[in-house]
């Protein structure tokens, strides 16, 4: 999770489209000939973390966050939002914002009385019914609820210890605000790292509100996120830069067994980062190898079976976030504060032909081609976007749209582009 930082100023766009009191609800973009929708009406809105489920089971709704650190709801049917948990312009409003992959309710972190202590609620988003769930460890915060929802997983400090201004903190973060980056991020994640502030990674029931620690270690844990099928495997992260630690691992929430890690360094210098699961029991991860090069991939595990799969991309095709479409034939990307790489991009990967290789534990490789659907560069409808502010994309359940989150008006909105361009194939290899 990320601190809480001000929306960007409406100096950042020409004073035309500063003055005017709300964005387009829709436009075709020039340089891409997709469409493009406003889904919040709310300055300071946006779509959740590109790794968070924000979609209710069946598919039809998704959860969105405001300025004021309140939750809404959108119909993916109409565009039409709705605000299910107000906020609070003090900051007190919910965070660690996820949806239940079985029933139609949004989980979240919402601040006690004592600063130290945070309180774990759900909302049903068909009643608006709210229930306290459960009062978490001291300086606790949940990150991740898990497929049948009956257990939640934060994390906490162990003392007193400074969190780096509350950066990538076991508590949860809300509006989008909280998920702008720092220039100098891989200096503080090194320096959060070398801190060697003691951490336990705990589980909650979300039957009995009780919890019980599950890691500890004097690294920093962070980026929770439960399978979305198996409901007692949850991946963690060994947090620093990316060249520094061996990143992801899995562990059996059971009894804190079968502790794997995923994808292990092999080259000096080698990064990976910002994964996330599919709807599979797939984990995928951004791969540099190395670290300021020109060669990286998309990298796929599947825990289930071993097989490895890396899709290369070129240098201009780099995103902060990728995600994969629910039935796995497309990858979406939200590119970057390079010149010319600024675009939310639809990536049709392509595996290389197999001829008849022999070995064991063999990678398949393949390679993206790009095809780009919203320029957020400045053009003649909007100003360019400041990418502190991390788009994070993801795939709507129909696979039809890819959600976004930006500020190219100014203040933040969560957006919508369609997949689909009338008369365009997909590009060729």
């Amino acid at each position: 999770m990320h601190a809480l930082r001000p929306f960007l100023s409406l100096a950042l766009v020409p004073a035309a489209l500063a003055a005017s009191p709300r964005p387009p609800k829709s436009w075709i973009d020039a340089d891409t000939g997709h469409r493009v929708v406003r889904l919040t009406d709310e300055p300071g809105s946006g779509s959740l973390y590109f790794n968070i489920n924000a979609y209710t089971p069946d598919g039809k709704r998704m959860v969105y966050t405001t300025r004021d650190h309140g939750i809404g709801v959108i119909d993916l049917a109409t565009f039409k939002a709705h605000i299910v948990v107000p906020g609070s312009a003090a900051g007190g409003g919910p965070g660690g914002i996820v949806v239940g992959h079985k029933t139609n309710t949004v989980f979240y972190n919402k601040e006690a009385a004592d600063p130290l202590y945070e309180e774990f609620w759900a909302t049903d988003l068909d009643t608006g019914a709210s229930r306290k769930l459960a009062t978490l460890p001291r300086r606790g915060g949940i990150a991740s609820v898990n497929a049948d929802e009956t257990l939640a997983a934060g994390s906490y400090i162990v003392g007193d210890g400074e969190d780096f201004a509350g950066r990538h903190s076991a508590k949860g973060a809300a509006g989008p605000a909280k998920m702008e980056v720092a220039a100098n991020k891989g200096r503080m994640m090194a320096e959060r790292l070398a801190a060697r502030l003691p951490m336990v990674i705990f589980v909650l029931d979300l039957a009995t509100g009780k919890s019980r620690p599950l890691v500890a270690s004097t690294d920093w844990l962070d980026h929770l996120q439960f399978s979305p099928t198996d409901p007692t495997l949850l991946m963690y992260a060994h947090q620093g830069a990316w060249n520094q630690v061996d990143k992801l691992w899995v562990v059996r929430t059971t009894d804190g067994s079968e502790v794997r890690e995923i994808g292990r360094r092999i080259m000096q210098m080698e990064g990976i980062g910002h994964q996330w699961w599919d709807r599979t029991d797939d984990i995928w991860y951004d791969l540099h190898f190395p670290l300021g090069g020109d060669v990286s991939y998309v990298a796929g595990w599947n825990l289930a079976t071993g097989e490895r799969t890396w899709y290369r991309y070129q240098p201009e095709m780099a995103s902060i976030h990728f995600n994969r479409s629910p039935d796995g034939t497309l990858f979406c990307g939200d590119g970057g504060r390079e010149a010319g790489g600024q675009w939310i991009y639809l990536f049709h990967p392509h595996l290389i032909p197999d001829n008849h290789s022999k070995g064991h534990d063999l990678i398949r490789p393949g390679y993206f081609v790009a095809e780009k659907l919203v320029n957020l560069g400045r053009t003649a409808i909007h100003g360019p976007h400041d990418y502190r502010l991390e788009p994070n994309v993801s795939f709507t359940p129909d696979q039809k749209w890819v959600i976004f989150r930006s500020n190219m008006f100014g203040p933040s909105y969560a957006f919508a582009v369609e997949v689909a361009k009338a008369g365009a194939p997909a590009p060729a290899p």
